[in-house]
Parts: structure tokens; sequence; C-alpha cells
């Protein structure tokens, strides 16, 4: 059986969590998209790490985690992740890399870095670490995939300079920097070839055979809906597909077999980077839920920024549901507004003066203004509970107020860090 584990909103959910839990159950573990430009952070016996590119599965020796050809793939962050993992102690993991994956070139950073230096103000507030750039090769047929490089080194050479004849002339006539030379790339190249040699393998054969014979698969996605490429908050998104339906595309199975949809909602709202975000606060009440978010404060995993703030926001946890077609939603970090006499939440937007409760495109939500209603808070803390019934009153009101907006169940509550604090409905 396969089931994804996606993201509801602007990403920071608490999907890391999630997965490492069901990894329990799970045979196999596929990172499906994206790169090192977000983190997912896991508390268990070993200690609190945050996973850029491994799947979450690299705590449980039984499971064969992969990463899959929709991955941006990093070499060098691969490499620190695993030596990081190893000196905490943490055994060696299963991994296969898949062999149609592609690399995130030195370029491809460089590159991400010079585009947002060039547009100053109008940014936007990559993490710098050359999604936008290594997706563009991708579809421009100039990314190198991983199996190439055991291939023929004349032919890896010929595309080289392919490709270096488009960057140096973007270098020279846009950025003014140093051209890139054709030896370099090769070199780099050929470091990475060795690296990578003991993980690389046919994932594609790999998993079907695991899908003939029955196994439990997780796709596990990066972000959120609100920053997929399509139905995000456009241009202000992440440049590849956040959604469910391109975990078939990612990890190379059918889209059939994907039965179950696990979306993540988070109790209150955070985002990193630029981009509309309608029940965004500020001030002091941003600082106070910042300061007691996640576990050890709301800062991005990858970058350490400030996360922006806010509070449920139904009108696009709705709508974020709908494009990842949830089945199931894990309602995370609930435990964390246990300060509040009151809590906002967001049931609607007002537009041009008008109520709507649907998710606009980007034009109309930039007009957004958000339509707030406060529901009792239960002002206690409920860490350790581990039963839904012995919830508080206040706090099982505001979780069946949530669900009955998104219109789906809500089946795990999570009222911790640790892979333990979880109530299952």
């Amino acid at each position: 059986m396969v089931k994804a584990i996606v993201g509801a909103n602007w990403g920071d959910e608490g999907k890391g969590k999630i997965t490492d839990v069901l990894a329990n159950d799970s045979d196999i573990v596929i990172r499906f998209q994206g790169g090192a430009n977000a983190g997912h952070t896991i508390v268990n016996d070993y200690g609190k790490f945050a996973l850029h590119q491994l799947p979450s599965g690299v705590f449980h020796q039984n499971i064969t985690n992969i990463i899959g050809n929709g991955v941006a793939f990093s070499v060098e962050n691969f490499v620190k992740e695993m030596a990081h993992l190893k000196d905490r102690g943490v055994p060696e993991p299963n991994i296969i890399i898949s062999d149609r994956a592609q690399i995130v070139m030195p370029y491809h950073v460089a590159f991400d870095c010079y585009e947002e230096e060039r547009l100053g103000k109008n940014s936007f507030g990559s993490t710098k670490s050359g999604i936008a750039p290594f997706y563009s090769d991708k579809y421009s047929k100039i990314g190198f995939q991983i199996n190439e490089l055991y291939d023929d080194p004349d032919s890896l050479r010929e595309k080289i300079r392919h490709a270096l004849e488009i960057k140096n002339a973007t270098l020279k006539n846009l950025y003014n920097k140093p051209e890139i030379t054709e030896q370099e790339v090769f070199d780099k190249l050929m470091e990475y070839k060795e690296l990578l040699a003991p993980y690389v393998g046919d994932a594609f054969t790999f998993v079907h055979n695991a899908l003939k014979d029955g196994k439990n698969i997780l796709l596990e996605g990066q972000l959120g809906s609100l920053k997929d490429t399509d139905f995000g908050i456009y241009p202000m998104v992440t440049s590849s597909n956040t959604i469910a339906g391109y975990g078939a595309v990612g990890a190379g199975i059918p889209p059939y077999e994907i039965k179950e949809i696990i979306t993540v909602v988070k109790a209150y709202s955070s985002a990193v980077g630029a981009g509309e975000f309608v029940s965004e606060i500020f001030g002091d009440e941003a600082d106070e839920l910042r300061r007691r978010g996640g576990d050890g404060g709301e800062f991005g995993a990858t970058t350490g920024r400030p996360r922006r703030m806010g509070w449920l926001d139904l009108v696009a946890t709705r709508y974020g549901c709908m494009v990842q077609g949830a089945t199931q939603v894990a309602f995370t970090v609930l435990d964390v507004l246990g300060y509040l006499d009151e809590i906002p939440v967001c049931v609607g937007y007002e537009l041009d003066g008008k109520e709507i409760d649907y998710f606009p495109s980007t034009t109309k939500l930039k007009r957004c203004k958000p339509i707030l209603k406060k529901l009792k808070g239960w002002k206690c803390s409920i860490s350790g509970i581990t039963e839904y019934d012995k919830l508080p009153k206040e706090c099982r009101e505001y979780i069946e107020f949530a669900e009955k907006a998104i219109g789906v169940p809500i089946t795990m509550v999570s009222n911790g860090p640790s892979r333990n604090d979880i109530i299952y409905r």
C-alpha cells in the first residue's frame, strides 16, 4: 500500500515527525520532490535532527530510504547529512538514490545567489540552495542525471560544453561574474561519481518489484500546497510540484497506487519566504507565538530565519487539502496554543468589500483581508495526553471546529515534539 505525507499550507507543518511516526509500519520511504531548500525536523531517541534531503525513514533499520527521480539532489548536502547521522550514533541507513535523479551543481547555487542579489527588494526570498536554476536546467534539458556520470566521459564532456555556452554567456553579460571552465565541472562530476557509487541504483525497478510484493510505501513531500509551482501563491513559490499527485512522477509509481494522502495541518500558521499570507500577524503577538512555537521556536530548519507567523487559516487549509486530495489530516503543534485565553481563527476572506470562503488566485489574494473568529482557549498544557477524550473540552472544540471547516477527518493530533506525542482518533 502507498501512502503520501504532504503539507497543506506554506510548509513547516511537521511532516517529518508524521513520516517518522508512520515509518514504523512501512518498508520503504521515498522523498519525491524538492531539494535541500527546506528541512524536516525530527525528535527521537537519538536526539533532534533537521533532515534536508534524506527521507525521514533513516532512523529505522528495517526501512529502505529512496531519494526519488523528482528530487533536486545536492551531493554536498547528502554527504554532510550522512556524516551528521553517523556522528550522532545513528546506524547507517539503507539508501537508494535513483539513477534518474538530477544533480544540483555548485553553479546552480551561485546563480541562485546572483539572481536574488540582482533582484534586490523584488527578490523571492530564496533559500539560495540552487533550486530554481536547477529545475530550469532540468526542463531546458541541460541538467545532469546521475546515470550520466557512469557513462562515456566524452559524451559527458560534450554535454558540459553545451551547458556552459549558456551559463557563461549569462555570467558574463548579466551578472558580470567569472566564467566556469569545462574541466572544473567535469572534475566535480567525477568527484560526485565516486561519492555516490555505493548508493546509486535503479529505484524504478526496485519500487515496482516492491509494489508487486505488497510492500508498504510512504511518499514524503517537501513544503506544502501553497508553495506548489502551479497551485501555490505564484510567483512566490518553490520550483517543483509539492502535491501528492506529483508523487507518482517523482517516485516513479502508477498514480492509482496512492491509496491514502495524509495532509499535515498546523494548528496555527507559519511561513518562510515572501508571498501572500492573509492571516499573518505582527509585532509582540507574532513574537510571542514564534517564541513558543515548534520545538525551540519557529525558525527555518534550513535557513534559521524567523518564520512569519499567523493564525490558523481555514480558507487556505481547506484549499490546500483539496489540492492534495487529502483523505485524512494530521493536526500538529496544538500544544503551543495553550497560553491563549482566546484563539483567533481565519474563517473567511474579505475581497473588495465582499466576503468569500474560497482561496483565490494570487492577483486577487493580494487584496484579501482575514475574517477572524475567536475560539475559547484551554489555558493549560496538553503535553503527555495520549487519549483524545482526555483533552480539555475547549481543545477538542478547536480541533472539531477546524475539522468541520476543512471537510477532511483529523485522524492524528500532535501535542509535542517527540514521536510519542501523538493522539489517534
